[in-house]
């Protein structure tokens, strides 16, 4: 183990876009179909318009940000460039707890579908794991470890061949289904029976954002790509553009075959019919090879995404060590494999443990959404702060009108975030609140920080007030609160929320120090 070992740049465009689609497409396609459906109806389809959307213009700000500033970590180490250590440390913690769970909730999603052919691996009359269930899913954590040991290329060759494989089912669901797609299916009770209410609770709840969040890996690993400045930007937009059609398609499929008498009350219960959507309806439509393939491909497919994980959080894990506000071990890389290995050991640590108090993939994605799209939703006021402080900084993807843009993808994060509903937005953010209030008063013993602290304070308070007026918004609102503020007003509310407190973060920004641009271990 050295200290003194760098990244190595071996990752082509062809590597990065399976990081990108191999991240975005993991377990969401083989679960959300039905909780959308159950939520929205048939309108379930614009839910994913949106969520598409979202995750494209969150993108394109990676896209710049990831060019200009090609750092392993980018994402944790991005807000501390533009906004100090204290905004960094929020994001830092952020991300970790995000990326690490995921990895679990990708193996938990192996054992669940895999239980659909060994029962025993479900503990009984519950979604949650058996000793063997638990004993599968720490295997394969252990197999991600192994691979991710051995260096970023062993990794690349494995994610490329699940990659190929992970889409081919898709592929073949969407082409059979369509088969049997009945088009009085969308009209039956409406094309909209919950409302844009439920359109809304889609987005999040119904794991359409945990779907797409597979941005951030992609740029996490921009130190090991050849020719980032070019690579990553079309790396990112073709990974968000063709998953969204796939989602789209999978989505139209399921709503279009699902027999006509399992409809008669509605699509309100449709997840409970179908709590392994594709393998289900396969196997109601009497289609026994595709159940079959669907279930192969279902321990494939999340398998895939958690490799990917496990490759992205030691990134994440190294870029918060090097902002200076986590444990330096964890800045080491092995000089011979170019691997983070000490950040290594702690993500696989992390998400073993994230496999023990949660039952089932339904019971992890809404925290776990929120938590992402939290991380996400900084990268646009970042990159407004740097556009005023580092005007001079070359950017070899530069997001045009991003006047519009910027504010945009930063008030539709707000809104998603407020559709995970209260119990969700309460304790997550006012677990982070309560962390900043922590942090500050344990930097502020030391005199010799507290000039330093001051600045950083100033330059993040912005975002605590995000989260406070959040809190209050979700507390008055729909989504599990009080109700006391409905649909129009409590859109216009939290993007008039959103858009103040994009604007103060924008200016809040610190001067980008010289030295950021010459890291010494990229």
């Amino acid at each position: 183990m050295s200290a003194s070992g760098k990244f190595q740049q071996r990752l082509s465009l062809t590597d990065l876009t399976f990081i990108g689609l191999g991240s975005i497409f993991g377990s969401g396609w083989l679960f959300s179909a039905s909780h959308v459906a159950s939520l929205a109806g048939p309108a379930g389809i614009v839910s994913w318009l949106i969520g598409g959307a979202a995750v494209l213009l969150l993108g394109l700000v990676y896209c710049e940000l990831g060019a200009a500033l090609p750092h392993a970590g980018g994402p944790v180490r991005y807000p501390a460039y533009s906004h100090g250590a204290l905004l960094g440390f929020l994001m830092g913690l952020m991300t970790l707890i995000a990326f690490s769970s995921l990895i679990a909730i990708e193996v938990v999603a192996c054992r669940q579908y895999a239980a659909a052919w060994f029962p025993g691996l479900n503990a009984a009359g519950s979604e949650g794991p058996s000793a063997l269930g638990w004993s599968l899913q720490f295997a394969l954590l252990l197999l991600f470890f192994a691979l991710n040991y051995a260096g970023v290329k062993t990794f690349a060759r494995a994610n490329n061949l699940i990659s190929i494989f992970k889409f081919v089912v898709p592929l073949l669901v969407i082409l059979v289904l369509l088969a049997f797609f009945k088009p009085e299916n969308l009209a039956v009770h409406g094309f909209a029976p919950s409302g844009f209410s439920g359109v809304e609770a889609a987005v999040s709840a119904g794991g359409i954002i945990f779907a797409y969040l597979g941005l951030t890996p992609i740029v996490a690993v921009a130190s090991e790509v050849r020719d980032p400045q070019r690579t990553i930007p079309i790396a990112l937009i073709l990974s968000v553009v063709l998953s969204t059609l796939i989602y789209l398609l999978l989505q139209i499929a399921f709503l279009g075959a699902v027999p006509a008498d399992l409809l008669a009350n509605g699509w309100s219960g449709i997840s409970k019919m179908f709590s392994l959507p594709f393998h289900d309806i396969a196997a109601v439509l009497g289609i026994a090879w595709l159940a079959f393939l669907v279930v192969c491909d279902a321990v494939v497919s999340p398998s895939g995404t958690g490799n990917i994980y496990m490759n992205a959080t030691p990134r994440v894990v190294y870029g918060w060590a090097r902002g200076g506000t986590f444990f330096k071990l964890f800045t080491r890389i092995d000089a011979r494999s170019g691997i983070p290995r000490p950040a290594l050991w702690l993500s696989f640590a992390l998400a073993v443990f994230w496999t023990l108090p949660f039952p089932s993939w339904s019971a992890m994605i809404e925290v776990v959404s929120a938590a992402l799209v939290l991380s996400y939703a900084v990268a646009p006021v970042t990159a407004a702060a740097l556009r005023r402080t580092a005007p001079d900084l070359q950017r070899p993807f530069k997001v045009s009108a991003f006047g519009v843009l910027g504010p945009a993808s930063f008030v539709i994060a707000s809104l998603i975030v407020f559709w995970s509903g209260w119990t969700t937005v309460s304790w997550l953010l006012g677990l982070q609140i309560a962390l900043y209030v922590g942090y500050v008063g344990w930097i502020a013993r030391s005199p010799a920080r507290r000039p330093g602290l001051i600045a950083d304070v100033r330059s993040s308070l912005w975002l605590i007030a995000l989260y406070a007026l959040l809190m209050l918004a979700s507390w008055l609102g729909p989504f599990g609160g009080r109700a006391s503020i409905t649909h129009p007003w409590d859109l216009l509310m939290v993007s008039a929320i959103a858009l103040l407190t994009y604007s103060w973060g924008a200016r809040a920004g610190q001067r980008l120090q010289p030295a950021i641009l010459t890291a010494g271990d990229e």
